[in-house]
């Protein structure tokens, strides 16, 4: 089968990639607006980018009709956002603040989710997640620039806060104990804790030109 992405619409397009470029993992975004009012979202289109600096990547796409999103919003007000990451026992809660709220609605007061103070930024952490990462804004670029679909968020990562029960007795993160929830999809969701991870180390013994030595 081919696929002519240059003739599809962007509901098709988001199909095929949404659909192949699996699992996706996801980050719960917890920011708060100029006027004090706490926000918590998913979002699956996010990765690492670098570690020097520490730096994370969301991209929140742009509804029918242009509107941004409240998180894209809030970060563009203050500047800071936190990253939490969704242990399989939370799915449910995750899944409850993707509805679309008004932005006058705390999703943490309306569908009941605990948090903690973050330490270097204003937004709170979500309590009882496998890692948080506090951000502040690096950069927010809106993609295409002509018109936009997305704003492009790195943020970068000035604070971390892992849970110890996930790491294992050489202090390392241990995937199985990890258990975090990975986006497929449609309806569909997966979790890291599966007996068919495996592990594979990097290629050894060839030269620069490919030689074997």
């Amino acid at each position: 089968m081919q696929i002519d992405f240059a003739a599809l619409d962007a509901r098709k397009a988001y199909f095929w990639l949404a659909s192949t470029v699996v699992p996706r993992p996801v980050a719960w975004v917890s920011t708060i607006s100029r006027d004090g009012i706490p926000n918590l979202a998913p979002f699956s289109f996010f990765q690492m980018v670098t570690a020097a600096p520490p730096t994370l990547m969301i991209s929140p796409v742009v509804p029918r009709g242009g509107a941004l999103k409240d998180t894209t919003r809030n970060i563009q007000e203050t500047g800071e956002f936190v990253i939490n990451l969704v242990p399989f026992p939370m799915v449910d809660k995750m899944n409850d603040t993707s509805f679309g709220f008004a932005p006058d609605v705390s999703e943490i007061d309306q569908c009941k989710v605990a948090m903690l103070p973050s330490e270097r930024v204003a937004p709170r952490r979500v309590a009882g997640v496998a890692a948080s990462f506090e951000c502040r804004v690096a950069s927010i670029m809106p993609y295409p620039e002509a018109s936009p679909s997305c704003h492009i968020i790195l943020g970068e990562v000035v604070f971390g806060h892992v849970d110890e029960t996930i790491l294992d007795a050489r202090g390392q993160v241990d995937p199985l104990r990890l258990d975090l929830v990975s986006r497929m999809g449609a309806d569909w969701y997966g979790r890291t804790a599966t007996d068919v991870n495996f592990e594979l180390k990097r290629p050894e013994g060839w030269d620069a030109r490919g030689n074997k030595s």
